[in-house]
């Protein structure tokens, strides 16, 4: 079976107070077309998942979030996204 390398978020985003900004910017432009938080968190989950798998972790925050999203439930994701949403209002 042929494995997937990640691909370094540092391409992206340089640092995590970058990462946070930019995540607080892009849910303002989701609340400006009317995507309701609830709609933005689950879409926070699917994108948990795909970066959980794809995206190498390039800060020791990033490392951790990884480490959490590896042993948690579908559910705790969830939070965990939930979590990260309310961080960057």
């Amino acid at each position: 079976m042929e494995r997937f390398q990640c691909v370094s978020a540092m391409d992206f985003v340089k640092d995590w107070d970058a990462w946070r900004n930019t995540l607080k910017e892009a849910i303002g432009e989701a609340r400006k077309f009317g995507v309701s938080d609830e709609v933005i968190r689950d879409l926070g989950a699917k994108v948990g998942d795909f970066l959980a798998t794809k995206v190498c972790p390039a800060t020791k925050e990033e490392e951790l979030l990884k480490a959490m999203w590896d042993v948690a439930t579908p559910e705790e994701r969830k939070t965990i996204a939930t979590l990260i949403f309310k961080m960057v209002k």
